[in-house]
Order: C-alpha cells, then sequence, then structure tokens
C-alpha cells in the first residue's frame, strides 16, 4: 500500500513534535531541496539534498527543543503532489530555557512516500524573539 502525500506530511509533523530530531531527514528524499525564504539575510539558502537537512536539524537540537505541534492544518491541492501544512511548533531555546511559539507554514512536494521539495515559512521576527536575535536581524535588514 502506498503512502499519500498527505501521509507523508503527517509523520513528518509527528517527528517535528519531538524534535529536532535527525530523522526528520528520512521524511526527505535524497536530492530533496529544504527552503526558507524568510530567512535572515546572509542565511545559507536552499538546503539541498537529505543529508544536509539533517545536517540542520542535528545543528537545530543543539539549541533548541521542541515540545508539540498544535493547531494543524492539512491542506490538500489541485496538484496531488503538492501539500500545504499550517501548524505552530512550541518549545524550549536550551542555553535561556525560554519558551517559544512560532507559526509555520510548509509547502511540500511529496513524491513515492518522500518529500522532494519544501519551502517553510515562519515570521523571522518571532524567531528573533525567541531567541534574543532582534538586534542582530535588524543590523543585517540595515547593513542589506
Amino acid at each position: 500500500m502506498s503512502v499519500t502525500p498527505r501521509q507523508t506530511i503527517e509523520r513528518l509533523l509527528s517527528l517535528t513534535a519531538g524534535g529536532p530530531t535527525p530523522a526528520m531527514a528520512d521524511v526527505y528524499s535524497v536530492d530533496a531541496v529544504f527552503e526558507l525564504p524568510f530567512l535572515p539575510p546572509g542565511a545559507q539558502h536552499p538546503e539541498v539534498g537529505r543529508e544536509a537537512f539533517r545536517a540542520h536539524l542535528v545543528e537545530g537540537a543543539r539549541i533548541q527543543r521542541f515540545d508539540s505541534v498544535d493547531d494543524v492544518r492539512i491542506h490538500e491541492t489541485a496538484d496531488p503532489e503538492v501539500v500545504i501544512a499550517e501548524y505552530r511548533i512550541n518549545g524550549t531555546v536550551l542555553a535561556t530555557g525560554k519558551r517559544f511559539d512560532l507559526l509555520v507554514i510548509n509547502v511540500s512536494r511529496v513524491r513515492d512516500g518522500l518529500i522532494v521539495s519544501t519551502r517553510s515559512y515562519s515570521n523571522p521576527l518571532a524567531g528573533a524573539i525567541a531567541f534574543d536575535q532582534v538586534e542582530a536581524l535588524l543590523g543585517g535588514l540595515v547593513a542589506g
């Protein structure tokens, strides 16, 4: 029995709820493209390949822990490979113990049960506030 694109995204969200974890990368194809269009100026964009995404997740696990994912809405589209997921990640910044919640929208293309591309959108200001990086974000915007 084949896995639907929706089921693939549901699996990713289930893994995300306890992440970031390297296992999240297993839901992506070997040559997947992972984009974060709202990254601050100068940040690497996009990441190409499952192992690049896995490295991103390992690095993310050093600075944050996700406690849950809620407010999940999954939208199937006219293109059977494309799924849009809206959700909120609740977590903790490890260095400070500060709690955060980030609203996220992912637009993903799924083939043969694996994500081949994702564009993940979240509010960069909310992330900067959570990680005490507002001045760095603003400085990057002014310099850019």
